[in-house]
């Protein structure tokens, strides 16, 4: 009897292929939507969790001739995506839901729910590989093939039994080659836009989003130069971010940018664009991968963001995180959101940047 996969459907053109390709392997593959999200009906919303989504992945399986199946998360998505997105700007951290999302949505509640279906594996149209190291008896997790499309990145908080249940079956190939398996087998979303970043806010207006759902309004605060002098008011620290130039209105020899942002005494400090390189900071809320625990220090690449060129950087232990220092400073290290660690194609592990960033380059 064929091994039973339940994909994560997305309605896009790389979840569509994960699927396609496991049924041409002989799998017996079943497509699952999530419900996580009302985004209304508008081809021009480019979103991985709205109706459309829905309708795309379901012509989608009609067409493959495999079950499809929709599933409601819209309120455990509040609980640990949304609510955590809310709660951490006023503290001024920028968090990364999509993180969120994978650890807590597609690979901890929907690996619970493909068991009710009878399966021991889901699949993701993920651009990332998994493969078991026996010398270390450990699953590793490995960027894709596609450099401009890996997203190991996001995928770091999984854990040793999740990585041995998930499969990555795009993993191997380039975006290119995903899009001409989709035409040749006349999918309708063959050559659909890629999904945007935050699903849940389609026109990009965090602020708006936020002012929404706060039960507060923003408090005006000042904006400081370095030196700890005030030269400025600011209308909320909700309203900014480490790297930002918009919306500061003071006037400059030279542009100014976010370079810190303390929610304790409501200011967010200013200066000049080599100022906003950092090379040090603290990272907590840890997960391994390819090793068990950190217990010395170690010298690897790291990556800050999505769209960070990962830099080399030493990585301490510390009792409750770790320490991390790059060799070159690097734009716009923010709190809130993650670092990965990684050795040649290989996660290491990964972390939060945590608020007490330094503000020094020592």
């Amino acid at each position: 009897m064929p091994e039973r996969v339940v994909v994560a459907m997305s309605g896009g053109v790389d979840s569509s292929v994960a699927a396609a390709l496991l049924k041409e392997q002989g799998y017996d593959v079943v497509g699952v939507t999530m419900h996580i999200w009302d985004v209304p009906d508008n081809d021009n919303i480019r979103s991985c969790c709205g109706f459309k989504a829905i309708s795309d992945a379901q012509r989608v399986c009609a067409k493959l001739e495999i079950p499809f199946y929709t599933i409601d998360v819209k309120d455990i998505f509040r609980q640990k995506v949304i609510d955590d997105f809310c709660t951490e700007y006023p503290k001024a951290r920028t968090p990364n839901p999509c993180i969120r999302c994978n650890q807590f949505i597609k690979f901890e509640y929907l690996l619970n729910k493909a068991k009710e279906l009878k399966a021991d594996k889901i699949a993701t149209g993920h651009y990332a590989k998994v493969e078991f190291d026996s010398n270390k008896k450990r699953w590793l997790l490995k960027k894709g093939i596609d450099e401009k499309k890996d997203q190991s990145y996001v995928l770091y908080t999984m854990t040793q039994k999740q990585l041995s249940q998930t499969l990555f079956p795009v993993g191997n190939m380039k975006k290119t080659e995903v899009r001409a398996i989709a035409r040749k087998i006349d999918l309708l979303v063959a050559d659909k836009p890629d999904s945007q970043e935050i699903c849940f806010i389609p026109d990009n207006n965090y602020t708006k989003f936020l002012l929404e759902r706060l039960k507060h309004k923003p408090m005006p605060g000042k904006f400081l130069n370095t030196k700890g002098e005030i030269i400025g008011k600011h209308p909320g620290i909700i309203y900014f971010t480490i790297g930002q130039r918009r919306r500061i209105g003071i006037a400059s020899k030279e542009p100014l940018y976010v370079i810190k942002v303390d929610a304790k005494h409501n200011n967010i400090v200013v200066g000049n664009e080599k100022e906003v390189y950092q090379k040090k900071f603290i990272a907590r809320d840890l997960n391994f991968i390819s090793i068990k625990e950190l217990t010395e220090p170690i010298q690897s690449y790291a990556k800050i963001r999505y769209t960070h060129k990962p830099g080399i950087a030493d990585i301490k232990p510390l009792k409750n995180g770790v320490e991390v220092k790059f060799k070159q400073g690097q734009w716009a290290i923010t709190p809130g959101q993650a670092v990965v660690f990684y050795d040649k194609e290989s996660v290491i592990g990964g972390g939060t940047i945590d608020s007490n960033l330094q503000v020094d380059n020592s």
